[in-house]
Formats: C-alpha cells, sequence, structure tokens
C-alpha cells in the first residue's frame, strides 16, 4: 500500500511540475507576442541599457591641455577620475584620495585645485591644466627643469602635484622666502622626504623670473 501510494505521490508532483512549467511558458510567449517589436529591438542592441545610462549622467563641457571635450559624465565623478580614467591622463597622481596630500593637484582657470575634491561636472566649460600640459613637446616647463635640476623628488610619486602647486605658489605671490614657499606648499606631502630640494626648485624659478 505504501508503494502504491508513493506512486501516486511522484505522478501528482510530476504532473504539478510539468503543469507549472506550461503555464510559465505560456506566459512569456504572451509577453513576447504581446511586446511591441521596438521594444524587443531596443533589448537586443540594448538600447535600454544606453538610455538608462545617458539618464544617469550630465553633459560637461571642459578644456584640458588646451583641448575641449564634449563628455557625459556620472553627477558624482571627480575631476581626477575624469582626468584619469576618462581622458587617460593619468600624471595627475591619486594618493589619498581625501584632499590630504596634494598629489591630486592640477590648475582650473589658473587656480590650483585638489581634484579629487571637486566634482567634474563643476567644472562647466572650464580650462583645466593637468601635468602633461605644461611642456611644450620635449621642451620642459622651467619648474620641471628646476626639479631635475635641484633632485625636487624621490619615488616622484608626488611630483607632479608638488610642481603644479609651485608655480601656482609662485604666481599667487607665495614665494617671497623660503619660509613663505614653505608654509604655501605645506598642503603637497612628500613621503621621501625631499622638501628642502623642493623649496630649492621653487626658490630658482622664482629668483630667474622664469615664469610669466
Amino acid at each position: 500500500m505504501a508503494s502504491k501510494k508513493n506512486s501516486k505521490n511522484e505522478v501528482d508532483n510530476a504532473s504539478n511540475t510539468s503543469r507549472r512549467d506550461f503555464i510559465k511558458k505560456s506566459g512569456l510567449l504572451t509577453a513576447l507576442a504581446l511586446s511591441p517589436p521596438s521594444l524587443i529591438i531596443a533589448s537586443e542592441n540594448k538600447w535600454d541599457e544606453k538610455i538608462a545610462e545617458y539618464l544617469e549622467t550630465v553633459p560637461l563641457t571642459i578644456e584640458v591641455n588646451g583641448k575641449k571635450h564634449n563628455l557625459n559624465v556620472e553627477p558624482r565623478t571627480t575631476l581626477l577620475d575624469l582626468l584619469r580614467e576618462q581622458l587617460q591622463l593619468t600624471g595627475t597622481k591619486k594618493g589619498c584620495d581625501h584632499g590630504q596630500c596634494g598629489a591630486c593637484t592640477v590648475h582650473v582657470n589658473g587656480t590650483r585645485i585638489l581634484s579629487c575634491l571637486s566634482l567634474a561636472s563643476m567644472q562647466q566649460n572650464a580650462q583645466v591644466t593637468t601635468i602633461e600640459g605644461l611642456s611644450k613637446g620635449k621642451k620642459l616647463h622651467p619648474m620641471q627643469e628646476a626639479f631635475i635640476k635641484n633632485d625636487g623628488f624621490q619615488c616622484g610619486y608626488c611630483t607632479p602635484g608638488q610642481i603644479m602647486s609651485g608655480i601656482a605658489c609662485i604666481k599667487e605671490g607665495h614665494a617671497n622666502s623660503r619660509e613663505e614657499i614653505s608654509e604655501y606648499m605645506s598642503g603637497n606631502i612628500c613621503r621621501c622626504g625631499a622638501y628642502h630640494n623642493i623649496v630649492d626648485a621653487i626658490t630658482e624659478v622664482k629668483e630667474g623670473g622664469m615664469l610669466s
């Protein structure tokens, strides 16, 4: 008796499974039949994903190192990530990513800023200069030459930010003494401790009148 009961249960379970599969497949076929052809085509071409991506971004026009870019960026994208990940300008370094080390310093409309703390979407029509935009072909910027001459770097990771800040320091009028330079360069950390040589480089450029 138990064997017959088990057999009956197995048959019932198999019947229920088949019935559920049939309902699922029927429902799917009905949904496809009722879907507009344009919707199916859009799904196949992943247009739905592209539309979603477009709706989640904002348009941005920005000039970087003299080149104009028309982009779509996510509102939360930082200027640092835009430069490094979308424009492939990796000279600007990501150090602490909290605005404490200065490795990501760039110039925006002539003013030095920490690009890790600035949203790219806030730089509409801005003119941005990165370390890649300083040299003219193979001719280095005077500050770059001074850093090489005075051994203003060791590992080199902080150097792009140091150079960008050094240029700004002079243009801001904060390079009138070694003490003043040190104070206004304090936001740029050199973990190798090349501070003395960095000040030497900035002093040389300042005293030589190498910046217009």
